[in-house]
């Protein structure tokens, strides 16, 4: 199996409607710590962000946050983990899917569904083999799925797309799945 080294979090500055999110986000932390996997995280301490990086940081993990400065008073900056400030949204983007080998989606808002969604794009580019993963607890992400697949289904995407995105329920198998992902795009 290929050992994961570091992951991108996209997930929501806020903690949702359900304490499920919550402590799907802290088991991801607590996992990645445990499995010494770099979390690549949007930089604030608010929500499911701050909460996955909270976890992991206090399970002795590697974290990396990446926050634009107009951000920093709104989102504040989690202590004792690195971070670098950037100037915007794109700079912090274009960090983020470049400090990892892998994305996994967290529920979230706008934000984290432009996130998401820029990265199955520029899969369908062939600008990168990035394992994607959606972690859909409580079934937060199936209406986008159901949308991907009614994309395809319509002829405005390839097949491929399906392909794309894997879709896990647990934070437990997110890691599993990503470096099963990572070997077979290494065959």
């Amino acid at each position: 199996m290929t050992r994961l080294k570091s992951l991108c979090v996209y997930c929501g500055s806020k903690m949702g409607d359900q304490p499920v999110f919550a402590n799907a986000a802290k088991r991801l932390g607590e996992q990645m710590a445990a499995q010494q996997v770099r979390l690549v995280y949007g930089g604030g301490k608010l929500g499911l962000m701050g909460t996955v990086a909270g976890a992991a940081r206090d399970g002795g993990g590697d974290v990396f946050g990446i926050i634009p400065k107009f951000l920093v008073d709104m989102e504040g900056i989690l202590e004792g983990v690195d971070h670098e400030i950037v100037e915007t949204m794109h700079e912090r983007k274009m960090m983020m899917f470049e400090q990892s080998e892998a994305i996994c989606t967290l529920p979230g808002g706008i934000g984290t569904l432009e996130e998401i969604i820029e990265v199955l794009s520029w899969a369908r580019l062939d600008l990168h083999r990035k394992p994607v993963v959606l972690l859909n607890i409580e079934g937060f992400w199936s209406p986008l799925v159901e949308l991907l697949n009614h994309i395809i289904d319509r002829g405005f995407a390839s097949e491929e797309l399906r392909h794309d995105i894997v879709v896990v329920e647990k934070p437990e198998d997110v890691i599993p799945a990503v470096e099963e992902r990572l070997l077979s795009n290494r065959l």
